[in-house]
């Protein structure tokens, strides 16, 4: 009978989440403004116009600057928890991250050098 409580409060807040989520959505496209204007269709980050033909010559760069972002964001992913644990780690632990971080500034450097990010 416990078990049966338990799981009937469940139930209970999952059909509240589930109208709730309804209820928004339907009250979002009854009260949201809806203007199509030139600024909403005109070409956004990407740089190419979003309602054109798909076979589009696209510039080198936007795929440039997304390698990099993801080259240096992959440093964070394995600095963040190196920096919680190195009070944990010996010296081989601590010099192998600083061996990492000394040949990702070396590559960050290069792409500077090679001035590749820069837009222009």
């Amino acid at each position: 009978m416990l078990f049966s409580n338990e799981f009937s409060k469940i139930v209970i807040f999952s059909i509240f989440v589930f109208c709730l989520a309804i209820l928004i959505i339907i009250l979002s496209y009854f009260f949201s403004p809806s203007d199509p204007i030139s600024q909403k269709l005109s070409s956004y980050e990407c740089g190419f116009e979003p309602y054109e033909d798909s076979r589009n010559v696209f510039d080198i760069r936007f795929y440039l600057i997304a390698i990099l972002f993801i080259i240096f964001d992959l440093e964070a992913i394995y600095l963040f928890p190196w920096s919680i644990s190195i009070s944990f780690l010996d010296f081989d632990g601590f010099f192998s991250m600083i061996d990492f971080i000394l040949e990702l500034l070396a590559g960050f450097f290069y792409a500077w050098q090679v001035r590749s990010l820069d837009w222009s």
